[in-house]
């Protein structure tokens, strides 16, 4: 086996396909080989792909096809495709893109490699699991920075939403056990973790399958008592799911950070039912109240779809209205995709593609303007920042506030006082907020 090779990754779709890269990356270096940030002086290049929507394939593909470049122009001597991609097309990866030398699908961390030897063999290689037993947890290489982590909590989904080839893709709901979780906590505080998001397809389920009943408020308060990591950040929490007991400990812990992530996708009854969502509009509003009565400086985030099959004009109009009135602090939209092998691809009275586009933009155009009445309101304020680094061209430092998870909200930008000490990344500062530029805040640290 050539132990000196070389391996390049490419890690597209979400936070939790990340902490799969990451796996592998441990598993690859704990062979021997060595990882390199370069795809150009890689030897063989592993593609983690994303298969969730359609836009995500046509990049997966897209990813696939560049490194396909290397192994024609450069040194490159082989590809190997998992994650997403790969499980769901498994049997169509080598005959459409053939210049794939190994594919391996959901839980591929447990033969990488064996594919990396395989490849560097000239020898093609495939290999899938049953997703129900992929493994959950074990070594990782992180990639975040050194301040933010991912953790993963739990795999696959149960919510059969009929959009959603999540459950083909991953397998159904499966939690880690707690002592897992807070040990692998631990192992990232001691790597000076300063931001931990807690991850799942579904993280308000959390628990039910193992300890039946739902465990997340108990998993986040053990996290704070068992290390000192300052942040706790819970993100795709569903609405059915928002106990009494997760309110209260995120009103009452300091370090879980006020901020949830709240995936609703709709508020119309009658698209929420053809979703196969769990729970009305009556239980979105009343959880968005619960929530905020109890803890009125939260952070609200939620993800919208517009054009689902059969969304009406009346439907779109109360979705319209409700974000005027929910007044959500961040929010993301999508188009419907339509996804084979989903309920929903059959659905009838499919949405006309500018239509939806339509829909988007009128989404989120309000959204921009709630998002800048949220932020004029901050002015004058005093935020606690967690400093990511200093851009050199614009002679500023930035962070992220506790109402902003890393990649997807807005950026705070701010100066140090003259004379002061320079701010480290993971350095955390308070900082007056002086103005706003378009989602994203501008001031100067205090000492």
């Amino acid at each position: 086996m050539n132990k000196t090779a070389k391996i390049g990754f490419v890690s597209l779709g979400c936070a939790k396909n990340l902490v799969d890269t990451e796996t592998m990356l441990a598993r690859l270096a704990s062979a021997g080989y060595e990882i390199t940030p370069e795809e150009t002086e890689a030897d063989v290049i592993i593609v983690n792909t994303c298969a969730f929507i359609e836009s995500a394939k046509r990049e997966s593909i897209d990813n696939i096809l560049d490194v396909a470049w290397l192994k024609e122009h450069r040194s490159l001597k082989g590809i190997i495709v998992t994650g997403c991609l790969a499980e769901r097309y498994k049997d169509d990866i080598f005959t459409e893109i053939p210049e794939v030398d190994a594919v391996v699908g959901i839980g591929g961390e447990k033969s990488i490699v064996e594919a990396v030897a395989s490849v560097l063999n000239k020898k093609r290689f495939s290999d899938y699991f049953d997703k129900e037993k992929s493994l959950l947890g074990g070594e990782r290489v992180v990639t975040t920075p050194d301040y933010t982590a991912y953790l993963k909590i739990a795999e696959g989904c149960d919510n059969r939403c009929t959009y959603c080839a999540i459950p083909l893709i991953r397998g159904g709901f499966r939690s880690r056990t707690m002592e897992d979780i807070i040990a692998e906590a631990k192992d990232l505080e001691a790597l000076g973790v300063k931001e931990l998001n807690l991850i799942a397809q579904d993280t308000s389920r959390y628990g039910l399958d193992i300890y039946g009943k739902y465990s997340l408020a108990e998993l986040a308060h053990r996290i704070t008592e068992e290390t000192s990591i300052p942040w706790v950040r819970l993100l795709y929490c569903y609405p059915d799911k928002i106990t009494d007991e997760l309110i209260a400990e995120m009103r009452d812990n300091p370090r879980i950070v006020k901020y949830l992530d709240i995936p609703i996708q709709h508020i119309s009854d009658k698209v929420l039912r053809a979703m196969n969502r769990h729970g009305d509009s009556a239980m979105i509003k009343d959880a968005v109240a619960r929530v905020r009565a109890a803890i009125p400086d939260i952070t609200l985030r939620t993800t919208l779809i517009v054009g689902f099959p059969g969304e009406t004009q009346e439907d779109f109009d109360k979705l319209c209205e409700f974000v005027k009135e929910a007044k959500f602090d961040r929010l993301g939209a999508f188009t419907y995709s339509r996804e084979e092998d989903t309920p929903a691809y059959d659905l009838p009275d499919q949405i006309d593609e500018q239509v939806k586009q339509d829909r988007y933009d009128i989404i989120m155009k309000e959204q921009m303007h709630i998002a800048a009445e949220k932020n004029e309101a901050l002015v004058g304020k005093k935020l606690r920042v967690l400093c990511e680094g200093y851009d050199q061209a614009a002679e500023i430092y930035y962070g992220r506030g506790q109402g902003d998870a890393p990649d997807i909200d807005t950026k705070v930008y701010f100066s140090n006082p003259a004379g002061a000490k320079r701010i480290s990344a993971g350095e955390f500062v308070s900082v007056i907020i002086e103005k706003t530029v378009d989602y994203d805040l501008v001031g100067r640290a205090i000492r």
